[in-house]
């Protein structure tokens, strides 16, 4: 199986990505891998996508370390590859670090995939509904029943309202963004600060004003979908608990979080499963929701992260799975000459 990992940039990966882990399992299960960031895609006269790609060239890897220092370094394979000839083109990038001057990075595996595809290459996520996700407000075409209450706007006094319905307490952050960036908790009390909470978020875009949920202070749990089902390997579900530090709060890791082992029980299980015929309906594969009490709080479409955190707490190598379950999907598109569509393939 050839397998291409399109990524924001090759040099900015870390060892403990979820891509990361991905590649190298991949690579030692006998697999053809190639790294491709989001500048690396040509398309041809001969009307092909055509990439210059990175890949290693050792069949096993012990470390997630060496892997990663080979494909950065002087010794990684370097080659101007046929993207059409690839099994699988994961789409691993995050659109929303893609700011100034690479903005037009943020929808390139989108693209390019979309011409990949007619080739009768897997893309997974399926770009079209990547293209539907491109910021938060993917998540408002969710049923209701799974979202907290929500406003998104650029005018203030919509916003003010909004926090004044709530009682004065909300949450506030940027339409587009991840990792916790320009979240802010208003309380009661702090109207004098009202003002430049927002007036910091809309200088960038759209303002969401999300009713605060109690349950948020003991932390969310990521749960994460694969062939949009929750994701269990060798009988543990693939997830673990983000628990926020001091008064910050967000429970992202990168903003300070700490990581605990989760429990899935009936609530999780019921709000992925009245998300599930979304997400089939545009092919995401490999989605994470993060779940606050009886509430998602978001779901992740563009490079969930996180699989290195839950096989720590459930002793379970979930990146075998995901591979595993890409293997099938290759199988079964031997069977039918590469003729199927991506979308229905995705969650098969």
């Amino acid at each position: 199986m050839k397998i291409g990992f399109m990524i924001n940039d090759v040099n900015t990966e870390e060892a403990g990505y979820t891509t990361t882990r991905l590649a190298m399992y991949a690579t030692n299960r006998g697999h053809e891998t190639w790294h491709i960031g989001a500048g690396d895609f040509a398309y041809g006269v001969d009307e092909k996508t055509h990439a210059y790609a990175r890949g290693v060239s050792r069949r096993q890897y012990k470390s997630l370390e060496g892997f990663l220092a080979e494909l950065q370094g002087k010794k990684a394979r370097r080659e101007h590859i046929s993207v059409d000839d690839l099994d699988v083109l994961l789409l691993r990038s995050d659109p929303s670090t893609e700011t100034g001057t690479r903005s037009w990075a943020a929808t390139a595996g989108i693209n390019f995939g979309r011409i990949a595809m007619r080739r009768g290459v897997i893309v997974l996520n399926d770009p079209n509904g990547l293209a539907k996700a491109t910021d938060k407000m993917y998540f408002q075409l969710f049923p209701e029943e799974v979202r907290p209450r929500t406003v998104i706007s650029r005018d203030r006094d919509d916003i003010k309202h909004f926090v004044k319905e709530e009682g004065g307490t909300a949450v506030l952050k940027p339409l587009q963004g991840s990792g916790g960036r320009g979240v802010f908790l208003v309380r009661p009390g702090d109207q004098s600060n009202l003002n430049q909470m927002i007036e910091s978020i809309v200088r960038d875009g759209y303002v969401i004003a999300q009713e605060y949920l109690a349950a948020a202070s003991e932390g969310d749990t990521r749960l994460f979908l694969v062939n949009a089902l929750p994701y269990r390997y060798k009988g543990r579900y693939c997830a673990f608990r983000r628990v926020r530090t001091g008064d910050d709060i967000r429970s992202n890791i990168h903003a300070g979080g700490r990581k605990r082992g989760a429990e899935i029980g009936a609530e999780a299980l019921r709000l992925a499963e009245i998300v599930r015929p979304r997400l089939v309906q545009d092919g995401m594969f490999m989605v994470g929701l993060d779940i606050v009490g009886d509430k998602l709080m978001e779901i992740n479409v563009f490079s969930p992260g996180g699989l290195g955190s839950a096989q720590s707490f459930e002793k379970v190598n979930f990146s075998v799975g995901v591979i595993e379950a890409l293997e099938r999907k290759v199988e079964y598109m031997k069977y039918y000459r590469r003729n199927f569509d991506n979308v229905d393939m995705a969650t098969l």
